[in-house]
């Protein structure tokens, strides 16, 4: 689905963050991102969102060459992409339903999405994605009184009822609890099982990404020193690593 060569980005005056990094990346992969603070895997993010200019390189996104994109194209790319940030942007006055549902007016006509109306149908649809992440009991909160686990789960539900088919989760599951995080990767695990999203995670643990990642990344002074399987990492890769 996604196959870069050769990126390469800096920021002025001479601060090289990502240096030649190439790799390929299919749907239905949870690809586990490991690295320090500072090594670049937010940048990384932003890269492949094309929300980063890229000093070099090439970038192929379903079998098109997307590295001269025209802004329009961008536009219709971002569709089909979601961040998730380790605090999810979500409105905390609003129930876990209607954050969920204010994703999917943006796939409804001007109208719907300027008057907020929504159908019988969409309420069934966004009511059944909480339900797969196991908060349908508290699709009727108000998000404000969800725990940060479960804030976490409402935005991969807003993720994916827009048709999100690629998700960058950046520290998705920092701060949590080993419960509630365990929680979150097993979500991301399950869409990208049932649903073929390729799914970037960013994180500090390695043992998540040991336990979840279907395959690891070691990111380092912003080169990718490992690109393997997912599996118990060996001390030389953690080193290498960290």
């Amino acid at each position: 689905m996604i196959i870069v060569r050769n990126l390469s980005k800096s920021f002025p005056p001479d601060s090289r963050v990502l240096q030649r990094l190439s790799f390929q990346a299919d749907e239905g992969e949870l690809v586990t991102l490991l690295g320090a603070s500072g090594s670049g895997k937010t940048t990384l993010f932003r890269c492949l969102m094309l929300q980063e200019k890229w000093d070099e390189g090439q970038y192929i996104y379903e079998g098109n060459d997307i590295t001269k994109a025209g802004f329009s194209e961008k536009l219709k790319l971002r569709k089909q992409w979601a961040y998730l940030e380790e605090k999810p942007k979500l409105n905390p006055k609003k129930s876990a339903l209607k954050n969920v549902l204010s994703a999917l007016l943006f796939r409804k006509s001007w109208v719907r999405f300027l008057t907020g109306t929504v159908s019988e149908d969409d309420h069934l649809e966004a009511m059944d994605y909480l339900d797969r992440v196991g908060l349908l009991d508290k699709a009727h909160e108000p998000v404000e009184k969800l725990s940060g686990g479960e804030k976490q789960r409402v935005a991969v539900c807003k993720a994916m009822i827009k048709g999100a088919r690629v998700i960058f989760a950046d520290e998705p599951v920092s701060g949590l609890d080993p419960e509630a995080a365990s929680r979150v990767m097993e979500d991301l695990q399950s869409i990208c099982r049932k649903h073929k999203l390729l799914v970037f995670c960013s994180l500090h643990q390695i043992e998540l990404a040991e336990k979840y990642g279907s395959r690891i990344w070691g990111l380092s002074g912003g080169k990718l020193v490992i690109d393997i399987a997912g599996r118990r990492l060996t001390q030389r890769e953690k080193e290498l690593i960290f």
